[in-house]
């Protein structure tokens, strides 16, 4: 309650001085209702406020003639044509008037869109931002499919939104349904809709692989027509509010996993939009039978990449390298991905299967086939080591055969071989190994015994071992002694004429 003093100054000031409701609430400190009701007890109509006379008002039967001519008139424009009539006030008010007297388009009504059961589906994507995975930064797509009948939803989540996720989506969606829709509506996605001039479009040709093998129609809505497919956008802001909202996992497959179970739990057992008195689930079970019935066999939806292996045995794919077998290094060999395994192939032949990583720079590998390397180069290091022997050496070959009968330990034999070309020459080696063998004494310790006194014979000092740098390069280098003769040419006097 106000005193009556206060009354009369609020009819004072709105009367005499012309106030507006808000003016007089905030100069006297009341609440604009309170003014409002003031005036109403003095038969005053509260609806309106009584305004100065403006400027503008004798423009304005101008500006609705204008308008009603030209709707769509810019202010701008009409702000020269009354200025030129002689209006003399700012812009920015005439604006504000011409927007309250321009003509409103008549709202558009839409008609309730019903649908037969099994008739129709409705597809999108839906954004969830981006996600860290180890050192890679992904991007994460639900892909949702609603039934239009029973609104039954299938949700799936992937890191990307190309064509192989999107053909995965729909091949999911059909084996969790058990049926087929006979059409399906689509927003002009890129993976749906390549180009669209009016009514004529032309379709991605991989969608319309997918719509033959499992018999369903593709349908576009017609541009900026969202109310068409209202029930799959419906049902991404349910799944935002719903499913995903506080949702905690440890990867994509838990996800998709709790995913599936929310799909057929609490988003089957909501009530039907339709018919509220019964579940989706209930509705869906009249609907599953009016399905088209699946294919024989599954649409393929597989990543494929041709891929060059290197000097190293890896397949780069995705951002990750995965083991092969080394046989296949400087070969191309094909990658098939899906969301779950990445499998090499060499032509129909499958030479590694690995689980998929989502993650950055990682190798993932096979135990078997590194293990496999190692041996072939062990083997190889081997190899070169007899190679050597061989040539430097020629009579070691006799050497190895006859410990080979025996039933000797060659690649032992072999290895301290190779040790004495380090103290010895080729030479004094190869002639130790003959003797041995002349001897009727064809193992390590005789040869070393030989070598050492054909050296103390002539007066040599034992050899000393150099210590070389750990550079595999040495293991196969090879140095073919030369005959000293010729640097006797560095000493010769040009004048003797006897050499």
């Amino acid at each position: 309650m106000i005193s009556p003093e206060r009354e009369a100054e609020i009819l004072r000031l709105h009367h005499a001085e012309k106030w507006p409701i808000g003016t007089i609430a905030a100069q006297l400190g009341v609440h604009h209702s309170t003014v409002r009701r003031v005036l109403a007890q003095a038969g005053l109509p509260v609806g309106k406020q009584m305004t100065r006379p403006s400027i503008v008002d004798s423009f304005v039967p101008f500006i609705v003639e204008t308008l009603a001519k030209y709707p769509r008139l810019r202010a701008s424009r009409l702000y020269v044509m009354a200025r030129e009539r002689g209006y003399t006030g700012a812009p920015d008010y005439f604006r504000h008037v011409v927007a309250r007297h321009r003509p409103k388009p008549a709202a558009e009504a839409y008609l309730r869109l019903r649908t037969l059961p099994g008739e129709q589906g409705q597809v999108d994507w839906a954004h969830f931002g981006k996600q860290t995975v180890g050192n890679a930064v992904r991007t994460l797509w639900a892909f949702v499919m609603v039934l239009s009948y029973s609104r039954r939803i299938f949700l799936r989540f992937y890191f990307g939104s190309a064509m192989p996720a999107f053909l995965h989506g729909h091949v999911s969606a059909f084996a969790f349904f058990r049926g087929v829709p006979r059409e399906l509506l689509y927003d002009n996605l890129k993976s749906a809709v390549l180009e669209r001039a009016g009514d004529a479009i032309r379709f991605h040709p991989t969608l319309l692989e997918l719509a033959g093998h499992y018999r369903f129609l593709p349908k576009p809505v017609a541009p900026a027509r969202g109310n068409e497919k209202g029930r799959v956008e419906r049902a991404i802001r349910y799944v935002r509010d719903s499913f995903f909202a506080a949702r905690e996992w440890s990867d994509l497959a838990d996800l998709n996993a709790q995913a599936l179970a929310w799909c057929d739990g609490q988003a089957s057992d909501r009530p039907c939009p339709e018919d509220r008195s019964r579940s989706v689930r209930e509705v869906f079970a009249d609907e599953e039978p009016r399905l088209l019935a699946l294919p024989d066999d599954e649409f393929p939806t597989d990543e494929r990449e041709d891929v060059e292996i290197g000097k190293t045995p890896y397949a780069r794919f995705d951002l990750n390298d995965y083991s092969v077998p080394h046989r296949y290094t400087r070969c191309t060999l094909t990658v098939v991905a899906s969301i779950d395994t990445v499998r090499v192939l060499d032509g129909l032949d499958t030479v590694a299967v690995h689980p998929r990583s989502w993650d950055r720079g990682k190798q993932l590998e096979i135990p078997a086939h590194i293990q496999d390397l190692q041996t072939f180069k062990r083997k190889g290091r081997e190899h070169r080591t007899l190679d050597r022997l061989h040539h430097v050496a020629p009579h070691s070959q006799k050497l190895l055969d006859l410990v080979a009968e025996r039933g000797g330990n060659i690649g032992s034999l072999t290895r301290r071989l190779s040790l004495l070309l380090e103290r010895f020459s080729a030479a004094e080696l190869d002639d130790a190994i003959a003797r041995a063998l002349a001897q009727g004494t064809p193992h390590l310790g005789a040869i070393r015994q030989l070598l050492d006194k054909a050296r103390s014979d002539r007066g040599e000092p034992p050899p000393v071992r150099l210590p070389l740098p750990d550079d595999p390069r040495l293991d196969r280098l090879v140095v073919q002694p030369h005959s000293l003769a010729t640097y006797d040419q560095l000493r010769k006097d040009p004048s003797d004429d006897t050499l």
